[in-house]
């Protein structure tokens, strides 16, 4: 698995107005706080849920 493609999440915008099911997709990307990045294997479910929350985040 060496070829495997990553992807840098970082949380731009504060959860705020977001629905519980929203922030809980954000807990779940291991994102807590504001300005926080990390970074996930780019894996079929990570980017559903990248793509669920995409208002609220920052991908590289």
């Amino acid at each position: 698995m060496e070829n495997t493609k990553k992807i840098k999440i970082k949380l731009i915008k504060s959860c705020i107005g977001a629905t519980d099911r929203q922030i809980a997709t954000i807990k779940a990307l291991g994102l807590r706080h504001m300005q926080q990045e990390v970074e996930h294997v780019a894996s079929p479910a990570i980017c559903g849920m990248v793509d669920k929350v995409c208002r609220w985040l920052e991908v590289k």
